[in-house]
């Protein structure tokens, strides 16, 4: 079902997210390396994953079993691993190598050690994008006597996966021609060992490359400098940014008009933003909530969202201590006051604050919710409310009640309630929870939740009723065509309601419903046009500056797809996954840059913490940005360019019009549509809803007279053979083959990617370094072009690898090269000291360029160049 290639998909993005390829090596965009997790073949066609591939191993009746393994690169195109499986009780070992310039191979060996029976299967499983095979490919064909697979036309690119001798099992996974699984064991496994070959080999245009490690270099991080990163002060000022905004709020409140978010006062508002979320919300200490406020100006936000505070996961929560909850229908006073100091904090540091009514809240059985008895729990009996809200009344009565408690909540700091305080610039009706996605599927009548079946179904039908449509088609809502006009409707009732239940309580801020996330398309717009603001949720994996926008989608074109014309986007969650990516400094400089090109109005990353920021519980992870010196190497430049409008937005707006036929008949997404991907590259890309007679609240998108109108959207507006893009500014560059970012602006000039070996010039430098993939960036802090500046910052990123068990400090590459800068004489090169002096650095001057060289050992994320400044020797 069309539902289940979606989601399959979505499985190979995550499976594949994390590796990148040296694009600039090979002229092809299809590639086949070793997955770094579990040592076996995945294929890449243009950045984007088109095959992946698993261990997986079931016991009797489908029980999953754990498979745990380590990877090891011995050398150049040669690899180990091994792995074990303590429910079925076997080892298994393997070792692949490049065997030629078009062959991998794998030897396999198994060792079981005792008997089992009524063992489902398992070995590996092998999925297919189902996009490519509906494309270019073709559909996987299965080679005779369960010896493996082939994919592609003999007499062009194919590849082929054979095993040798024989496996117990190769099949197509039942209904699904994306899915190959290939068993080693079935139906019983005997002790003793076995052992086979498997050798894939590829033809045409298909390349061989290194893995993720390779392709960085295998130096022990554990030899590099480690860390200085202070967690209670900031390695650069930007708190200038927020001066003349103090307190948040002083201009009014925050209003949606057109596509631009404005103060009352009819200022622009442009919000960098981050998350605080969790355990950092309600654990903080009330001096060190003080005090991160102030960092976070420094740091160049001033908008941060408070997120998870209903989460059951978090103890104490908004509702109180979760191992004492006995209901959630009320707030607890102790936790309503945290939110209140940071509230306070972060208003006199000129920081907004976002707010969600509802993240994960989760529904007990005191809360009296009609139908909890079947709705699936989790191990406390506790219910999520996702899908089930929008046909049970009850759960968004409960709903309203949390928002009015909250929102109408007198915070004794400011003596204003949520919802009258002008420092509140937004809040969000319910986080990553649609129908016309993700959570529809969870009312169908097969979910065993027959009562919320039935008020499913009979929304449905009046539905079909009502627009003389097929009843039986609309309620399938994994599938296109009438059920996507069914759950736009359905989700948009709910959104009105909650909407209007929160202009009655005084809400004056734009009000987001849900967000675009997780792979969603064009067809589940329609519902979050009900809000004053598009929100968007995209995280992407390392390679993002090789995405190739021909055919494949990044973090920055899901974005994208959320802009519809006459609506403001704001993006509340943006990262890459999983941690530690190794070129996640590269990340805020791509948003950053493609967000001010574009004229998104509002960037929140995700997260700045979810840990205690008192210091005594300090670890490493994507939901910290605060201690980790590859995201800070970045996050204040990025903030920096954004928020002083150092590139400048599109001059040509592209604009998708699809009719209704075109939007809710096929899934659209950002993976599949040239036009998506390749506009966005060029000018400012918009979609506009059409006139829709099944959906009369929606409106016609305005299109600028001026706007280029598109209705097909796999027209692509890039060359075939294109390997770059410039916007029509000039400002941005991209080079996909080579997987390089450039901001080349009067004030703000950065190189970003896999920069080592280059030689790059931009308006006032030139960059040469040695170290394969890092940032650097030179930025005027006084305003004045960089050739001007007397006050010049220089933000240096490379990789950063926490310490053992995932603790800080993390060990940060140091970069080796030079960087020459053409500015004013008589400035000097500083860094941070101790005790927050600076300490000076050598740099030369000659025919009106300075000279900065990295050597390789020494590490600094942050350089200064500029007139005289304390100095420590």
């Amino acid at each position: 079902m069309p539902i289940f290639f979606r989601r399959t998909r979505l499985q190979l993005l995550t499976l594949l997210s994390v590796f990148i390829w040296p694009l600039s090596t090979w002229a092809s965009d299809w590639v086949v390396s070793v997955d770094e997790r579990s040592g076996l073949p995945m294929l890449e066609r243009g950045g984007s994953p088109a095959m992946a591939s698993i261990f997986t191993f079931w016991g009797n009746n489908w029980e999953w079993t754990g498979f745990p393994t380590q990877f090891k690169v011995n050398s150049p195109y040669n690899y180990s691993l091994v792995g074990q499986n303590k429910d079925l009780d076997f080892d298994l070992a393997a070792q692949s190598q490049k065997a030629d310039e078009k062959t991998l191979s794998w030897t396999f060996a198994l060792d079981a050690r005792s008997t089992k029976t009524n063992v489902m299967g398992g070995g590996i499983v092998f999925k297919f994008d189902p996009e490519v095979i509906s494309g270019e490919m073709g559909q996987p064909t299965l080679l005779p006597d369960n010896r493996g697979w082939s994919w592609g036309n003999a007499q062009g690119r194919r590849i082929e996966m054979r095993f040798e001798p024989a496996l117990a099992s190769v099949y197509f996974e039942p209904g699904d021609k994306s899915e190959v699984r290939a068993f080693f064991y079935k139906g019983a496994i005997k002790p003793g060992q076995q052992h086979f070959k498997a050798t894939l080999s590829v033809s045409g245009d298909v390349v061989l490359g290194p893995t993720s490690t390779e392709r960085f270099g295998a130096a022990d991080p554990k030899s590099w400098p480690t860390d200085k990163l202070d967690f209670k002060t900031s390695p650069v000022d930007l708190s200038f940014l927020n001066a003349n905004e103090k307190p948040a709020g002083k201009r009014g409140f925050v209003k949606a008009s057109g596509e631009q978010l404005l103060f009352a006062d009819n200022t622009p508002a442009r919000f960098w933003g981050t998350n605080i979320t969790s355990y950092a919300l309600f654990r903080t200490p009330d001096d060190a909530i003080k005090q991160q406020a102030k960092r976070l100006s420094a740091l160049g936000f001033n908008l941060v969202r408070l997120h998870h505070h209903d989460s059951p996961w978090v103890s104490p929560n908004i509702f109180g201590d979760a191992e004492l909850l006995r209901d959630t229908q009320r707030l607890s006073p102790e936790s309503l006051k945290k939110i209140d100091w940071w509230i306070k904090c972060l208003k006199d540091e000129g920081i907004y604050v976002w707010l969600d009514m509802h993240v994960e809240r989760s529904l007990m059985k005191s809360d009296n919710i009609y139908a909890f008895d079947e709705m699936p729990k989790n191990e406390r009996g506790n219910a999520d409310l996702k899908g089930y809200a929008y046909v049970n009344l009850t759960i968004q009565q409960a709903m309203k009640r949390f928002t009015e408690a909250y929102l109408t909540h007198v915070n004794p700091y400011t003596g204003l309630a949520y919802k009258d305080d002008p420092a509140v610039a937004a809040v969000l009706i319910t986080n990553e929870n649609d129908v016309t996605h993700h959570f529809g599927n969870s009312l169908l009548p097969d979910k065993d939740v027959p009562k919320h079946s039935k008020l499913y179904m009979a929304e449905a039908e009046a539905f079909a009723n009502q627009h003389n449509l097929s009843s039986g088609d609309t309620w399938r809502s994994w599938e296109h065509g009438p059920a996507k006009l069914f759950l736009n409707d359905l989700e948009r009732r709910f959104n009105a309601d909650m909407i209007e239940h929160m202009r009655k309580l005084g809400v004056k801020v734009p009000i987001a419903t849900t967000s675009s996330w997780g792979g969603e398309g064009l067809s589940s717009l329609p519902a979050l046009t009900a809000g004053d603001v598009i929100d968007v949720h995209s995280y992407g994996g390392s390679g993002q500056l090789e995405k190739n926008p021909l055919t494949s989608a990044g973090v920055i074109n899901w974005i994208a797809a959320g802009q519809v014309t006459g609506k403001p986007l704001t993006v509340t969650e943006w990262n890459n996954e999983p941690f530690p990516t190794p070129d996640r400094h590269s990340l805020p400089l791509y948003i950053a840059g493609t967000a001010s090109h574009q004229g998104w109005d509002s960037l929140m990353q995700f997260a700045y913490s979810q840990e205690p920021l008192s210091g005594e519980w300090v670890t490493a992870s994507n939901w910290h940005a605060y201690n980790d010196p590859a995201l800070l190497a970045t996050l204040p430049a990025a903030a920096l360019l954004y928020r002083r409008g150092d590139v400048r937005e599109a001059n040509t707006t592209y604009v998708f019009a699809p009719t209704p036929a075109t939007l809710f008949n096929q899934s659209i997404t950002a993976a599949n549509s040239a036009l998506l991907r390749t506009a966005m590259e060029k000018g400012k890309l918009e979609i506009a809803m059409p006139q829709t007679p099944e959906l009369p609240w929606l409106q016609p998108g305005v299109i600028p007279a001026d706007a280029k109108v598109f209705h097909d959207p796999n027209q692509s507006l890039l060359d075939a053979n294109a390997s770059e893009s410039t916007t029509d500014t000039g400002e941005l560059k991209r080079n996909w083959k080579q997987g390089i970012y450039t901001i080349d602006t009067p004030r703000t000039q950065a190189v970003t990617g896999w920069i080592g070996g280059e030689s790059i010039s931009l308006g006032n430098l030139q960059v040469q370094v040695k170290t394969a993939n890092a940032s650097v960036v030179v930025q005027s802090l006084d305003d004045a072009p960089v050739g001007k500046s007397q006050d010049l910052l220089i933000s240096l990123g490379t990789r950063a690898i926490p310490g053992d068990d995932d603790k800080p400090p993390f060990h940060v590459e140091p970069l080796e090269g030079t960087l020459t800068i053409q500015a004013p004489p008589g400035l000097t090169l500083y860094t941070h000291g101790i005790l927050a002096q600076m300490k000076k650095l050598p740099a030369t001057y000659l025919d009106g360029r300075y000279t900065i060289k990295f050597d390789g050992r020494q590490s600094a994320n942050w350089l200064f160049l500029k007139k005289s400044a304390p100095v420590t020797q």
